[in-house]
């Protein structure tokens, strides 16, 4: 299975001439390619920009969030068509400052993932715990009830056209990562829970992970079984690093 390094933190950083340079810089170092699949997953604002400076590159892009709704009064939101109309092929869904600052549920998540499919996107759905959770051992609960919310929406068989990212939220901008066996432990977790609905298929998803990963770490998260490629956090915004990165998932 080809891994995948999707540079997802952008958030609400960035600038015109910035972009620019961090988005020529992956393109020339990447250049046709290697031994994996990689994206950029940009605001709204500039994905004109992406689109242009990317096309016909070996790297794909995408939106950070979408609407749940196809089209109407909804002031401010982002379709999956919009995002389809720039050439995006991702879409990360679910992201935990989604959850956590703006009340997305389980279910919202979920209803969003089935309109990115919809739309021809592959969407990208976070899973993780916060570090209360997490000391609370109540790990695994949250995780299953996050992934069978969606499950119940688009059908187990929705997951052959998309991708799963596990990002324990008390590892996201802290400095602190899951060591490679407790991410490990999780992405089999999530795997395992496919599994009872269909093998096969809980095989081929590919499943991310995202928390502080950074060219010192990345290769021995990714040499781990069911670690599969990465949502990168901070080091995607610099080009040295996230390219760092992307060659250790090529080994």
């Amino acid at each position: 299975m080809r891994r995948k390094l999707v540079a997802g933190n952008w958030k609400m950083h960035g600038g015109l001439s910035r972009n620019r340079d961090l988005l020529q810089s992956l393109a020339q170092a990447i250049g046709a390619g290697g031994g994996a699949d990689y994206a950029v997953c940009a605001p709204f604002p500039y994905l004109a920009q992406t689109q242009t400076l990317l096309n016909g590159t070996a790297i794909a892009w995408g939106g950070q969030t979408l609407s749940e709704h196809a089209e109407g009064a909804y002031t401010g939101e982002v379709s999956a068509a919009m995002l389809a109309d720039f050439g995006c092929r991702y879409v990360i869904v679910g992201h935990s400052e989604r959850r956590s600052l703006y009340g997305e549920s389980n279910q919202t998540a979920a209803v969003k993932f089935v309109a990115a499919a919809r739309a021809g996107l592959t969407p990208i759905l976070c899973l993780g715990e916060t570090l209360e959770q997490r000391e609370g051992n109540v790990t695994e609960q949250v995780i299953a009830a996050q992934l069978d919310a969606v499950v119940e929406t688009a059908g187990v068989s929705g997951f052959a056209g998309a991708v799963i990212a596990y990002e324990p939220v008390w590892a996201i901008g802290t400095g602190r990562t899951a060591t490679p066996q407790q991410a490990q432990d999780v992405h089999a977790f999530i795997r395992a829970r496919l599994a009872r609905r269909d093998a096969a298929l809980a095989q081929r998803v590919q499943i991310l992970y995202g928390g502080s990963v950074k060219p010192q770490n990345a290769a021995e998260l990714f040499g781990m079984a069911d670690i599969d490629g990465g949502l990168i956090g901070g080091a995607s915004l610099v080009a040295q690093d996230f390219v760092a990165i992307c060659r250790a998932a090529d080994q």
